[in-house]
C-alpha cells in the first residue's frame, strides 16, 4: 500500500524490488556496489512526475536517490531506498535563434551528440555514451575540449530545479543567482533534481586526435617530456597522459589528445615525446567533431573499480614521476582486464580563466588532474580486493609529497577524508549556505552531500 500511494501522486512506471527491470534501472555502474539493491525504482517521464515523487518521499521519510547515467563512482546514484531515474528525461530542444540547446536532466551523451550534430553545434560534453548531462554538468564537466572551451557548467545557461518541497525553480545568473552559481560544480544531488539543463552552444570545430603508445622503460622521460608540451601547448589542444598495468602486463605509457587544428600541428606538437622515445603505436589523424567524439569515446570493461584523485598547479617532477611508475610496477594484478594506474589530465587553458569563486568549481588554478585507479573482478576473492584498495590508499598517501589535497568532484572518492574542503576548497563554505537555504532540512542526503 506504501508504494501505491506513490503511484498515485507521481507518474512514470514505479518497479519494485525484484520486478523485471528494477535492479538495472537502480544500479550504479560501478560493480563494486553491486549488492545495492532499490527498495523501489520510479522512472519518471516529466519534471511532475519529480516533483510527486520528491513531496511523497519527504513526507514519509523516505531516503530518495536521483539516478541519471549512474556513473557515480562512489555508488551515489544507487540506494536500498527510492531511486529516481531521471533517463526518460532525455529531450533536447536547440533554439537556432539563439544557439541555445535545452536538454532533459537524464540526457546521456550519446543522446546529446547524436541531437546536436545535425545542427553543426556543440559545448563541452563528455566521451562516455552512457554518462548523464546532470551529473556531469554539477560537478564541473571537464572534457576533451575544455581547455579551449572551459567547462560543461561554464556553458550553462539556466537549469530546472525541484527542490526539497517539491516546488520547482529556475536557477540562472537573474533568477536564484546562488543556487545557479552551486550548480555549476557544486556536485550533482545537492540541492535538488535538476530535471533540465539549457546551455550556449558554438559551432563544432573540426579537428585531430592522437593516440601514442610507448613501451614502459622510458616511462619516466616520456611523461615529462608530455608534461612540458602540456604546459607551453595552445588551449587547441588537451590531453590525457597516462601510464597502465593490467595483469600480466609490462605497462604501457600513453597520451591520447585532442587539437582542434590540423593533423600536421599535433605532430609537431609531440615532436618532442616521439624524440625523447621512439613509440610503439602512434595513430595521428585529422577527423570533424563527430569523429573525433567516436574516436575518444571510453570504453571499459565494467566491473568493480575505485579512483583518487589530486589537483596540482605544478607539473609532476622526477621523483613524482618515478613514486608513481615505481607503484604501477607493484600494482598487485586482480582478474579485471582495465587493470590499473595513473593519468594527468591536463587543465589550464579556458577552465583556469574563470576566477575560482566564479563557479562553485573551484580548481582553477590546477594545471593537471592527477587520476590514480585500480579495478578488480567480480568474481575476485576479497583478499585481491583489499590488495587493490590498500596499493591505491597508499600510492595516494605517496602522492601527498608532490600534489596538494584537491580532489575532483566528478571522480567521486568515498574514502576521501576532509572532502569537503578537496572536493570545493574555498567555495566549500558558500555551498554550505545555499544548501541551507535550499534544503535545510538535509532530505538530499548521501555520506558526502553538502
Amino acid at each position: 500500500m506504501r508504494w501505491a500511494s506513490l503511484a498515485a501522486v507521481a507518474g512514470g512506471r514505479l518497479r519494485l524490488a525484484g520486478d523485471p527491470g528494477a535492479a538495472e534501472a537502480g544500479s550504479a555502474l560501478n560493480q563494486r556496489y553491486a549488492t545495492t539493491r532499490p527498495a523501489a525504482v520510479l522512472s519518471v517521464t516529466h519534471a511532475g512526475d519529480v516533483a510527486g515523487a520528491v513531496r511523497w518521499a519527504r513526507e514519509r521519510s523516505v531516503p530518495l536517490t536521483v539516478r541519471g547515467g549512474g556513473h557515480s563512482y562512489a555508488g551515489y546514484s544507487a540506494s536500498a531506498g527510492l531511486v529516481l531515474d531521471l533517463r526518460e528525461l532525455r529531450g533536447v530542444r536547440f533554439d537556432e535563434g539563439t544557439g541555445h540547446v535545452t536538454v532533459g536532466g537524464g540526457a546521456s551523451m550519446n543522446t546529446l551528440y547524436a541531437a546536436l550534430r545535425p545542427y553543426g553545434v556543440t559545448f563541452p560534453l563528455g566521451n562516455s555514451g552512457t554518462v548523464g548531462i546532470g551529473g556531469l554538468t554539477l560537478g564541473g564537466g571537464v572534457t576533451t575540449i575544455s581547455r579551449a572551451h572551459g567547462l560543461t557548467c561554464d556553458a550553462l545557461v539556466s537549469t530546472d530545479v525541484v527542490l526539497a518541497d517539491g516546488s520547482t525553480v529556475t536557477a540562472s545568473a537573474r533568477e536564484h543567482p546562488d543556487l545557479f552559481w552551486a550548480c555549476r560544480g557544486g556536485g550533482g544531488g545537492n540541492f535538488g533534481v535538476n530535471t533540465a539543463f539549457t546551455f550556449a552552444t558554438r559551432p563544432a570545430p573540426a579537428g585531430s586526435t592522437c593516440l601514442v603508445l610507448w613501451s614502459w622503460p622510458y616511462a619516466i622521460e616520456v611523461l615529462a617530456v608530455l608534461q612540458e608540451i602540456m604546459r607551453d601547448a595552445p588551449d587547441r589542444f588537451s590531453a590525457r597522459i597516462g601510464i597502465a598495468r593490467s595483469s600480466g602486463d609490462d605497462g604501457v605509457v600513453s597520451v591520447v589528445g585532442h587539437h582542434l587544428g590540423p593533423a600536421e600541428e599535433l605532430r609537431e606538437l609531440l615532436a618532442p615525446a616521439f624524440a625523447a622515445a621512439r613509440p610503439e603505436r602512434a595513430d595521428i589523424a585529422d577527423r570533424d567533431f563527430w569523429e573525433a567524439a567516436r574516436y575518444l569515446h571510453h570504453s571499459s570493461v565494467g566491473g568493480a573499480f575505485a579512483v583518487r584523485t589530486r589537483c596540482t598547479p605544478e607539473a609532476v617532477g622526477h621523483d613524482g614521476l618515478a613514486t608513481l611508475v615505481r607503484a604501477v610496477e607493484k600494482w598487485p594484478g586482480s582478474g579485471n582486464p582495465d587493470g590499473a594506474g595513473a593519468a594527468l589530465f591536463a587543465w589550464g587553458g579556458a577552465i583556469n580563466r574563470v576566477p575560482v569563486d566564479g563557479t562553485a568549481f573551484p580548481h582553477r588554478n590546477a594545471r593537471f588532474l592527477l587520476s590514480l585507479d585500480t579495478s578488480w573482478a567480480r568474481t575476485d576473492p576479497a583478499e585481491v580486493v583489499r590488495a587493490n584498495l590498500d596499493w591505491l590508499h597508499a600510492l595516494y598517501a605517496d602522492t601527498g609529497e608532490f600534489a596538494p589535497d584537491a580532489a575532483y568532484v566528478n571522480f567521486t572518492d568515498p574514502d576521501l577524508e576532509g572532502w569537503r574542503r578537496s572536493y570545493y576548497g574555498p567555495n566549500a563554505e558558500r555551498l554550505a549556505e545555499v544548501k541551507r537555504r535550499y534544503d535545510p532540512g538535509r532530505f538530499f542526503a548521501f555520506p558526502q552531500a553538502v
